[in-house]
């Protein structure tokens, strides 16, 4: 019996620790931003120079971010707050800073504190989309691969809610809720990114705040430019919704479309169509534009569009900065 109960032991045992221990697929642990990272900002100006209208955008400002940090990169979202700017990459890691002429202040790096699965790797906080509430700081965070959307309180240090919604439980893995938007009645959007079929994107209007339970939802498909796919939105002053949508062509180029939706046209059940305000492809921008961003300075309503270098070094960061005609 002393051989048999020796064995028990030791399957308990690597039983316990299989259990403890994430689990291991030969990647390596995701890279977690640090508390302060160093960030270089550079001037940015196309080939040949901005033109003077982009659609109903007017070029004010392009920047080219880097920094050493291996977490630095892959931004999938933008958000501003307190006048400090917040990008958001599809790892969970969160970069904020004020920007000041062609120099990142007080920069913070934060981590999400929890999320879908177990963080390990990019599947597990595949974070696609960012909603900061500008008073309270707290904020809701779309995850693509899971199809989840999570509740953080200000600073992404403590987990408020989180819920799948019926509504988005079919949406594909990787193809799922890219971007998400609140409007100006409390509201959410969320956008799938290549659901159903080449000309129409799965969305869902909710009444409230997502992560409650008793929040009511109702479908809606947004009908795209020509195989254009959603990769974020933002709330104009008026109402009126901003789609940024992306395009990718081989070998290796990007195109975007602004999209304006009026607010009055989503209603459940609705096939929604906009109008297309800009197009930003080469050579002004042949990166991948993933976030989109509104503010107020002086009166004008200001764009700011942020691209994913999709995890790549070599590839900046660029912050985009327009005003809206």
């Amino acid at each position: 019996m002393k051989p048999a109960r020796g064995v028990m032991r030791w399957m308990f045992c690597v039983v316990a620790v299989l259990l403890v221990v994430p689990r291991y697929a030969g990647n390596e642990r995701l890279p977690l931003i640090s508390a302060a990272p160093s960030i270089t900002v550079a001037r940015y100006v196309p080939p040949g120079g901005w033109p003077a209208r982009i659609g109903q955008l007017t070029p004010l400002a392009g920047h080219t971010l880097r920094s050493h940090d291996p977490a630095f990169g892959g931004f999938s979202a933008i958000a501003w707050r307190g006048g400090r700017a917040f990008l958001m990459s599809d790892g969970g890691n969160v970069v904020s800073f004020a920007l000041r002429q062609d120099v990142a202040i007080g920069a913070r790096g934060h981590v999400l504190a929890d999320g879908p699965a177990i963080g390990w790797d990019r599947a597990d906080r595949d974070s696609e989309s960012l909603i900061l509430d500008p008073a309270s700081g707290t904020a809701w965070v779309g995850f693509e691969n899971q199809n989840e959307i999570w509740r953080y309180r200000a600073n992404f240090q403590r987990v408020e809610g989180h819920r799948a919604p019926d509504l988005m439980r079919s949406w594909v893995r990787n193809q799922g809720a890219e971007a998400f938007v609140r409007l100006h009645d409390g509201r959410f959007v969320a956008f799938a990114e290549r659901q159903p079929n080449r000309r129409s994107r799965h969305a869902v209007l909710f009444s409230g705040d997502p992560t409650d339970p008793k929040t009511r939802a109702a479908p809606f498909r947004f009908l795209t430019p020509d195989r254009f796919d959603p990769s974020d939105a933002t709330v104009l002053p008026g109402g009126d919704l901003l789609i940024l949508t992306r395009r990718f062509r081989y070998p290796f180029s990007f195109s975007a479309k602004l999209v304006r939706v009026p607010v009055a046209a989503l209603r459940p059940g609705a096939q929604v169509r906009g109008k297309v305000i800009a197009t930003l492809a080469a050579p002004v921008m042949r990166e991948n534009c993933e976030g989109i961003a509104v503010t107020q300075e002086a009166g004008a309503t200001i764009v700011w569009i942020v691209t994913d270098n999709d995890g790549m070094p070599f590839r900046p960061s660029y912050l985009l900065k327009f005003r809206l005609n």
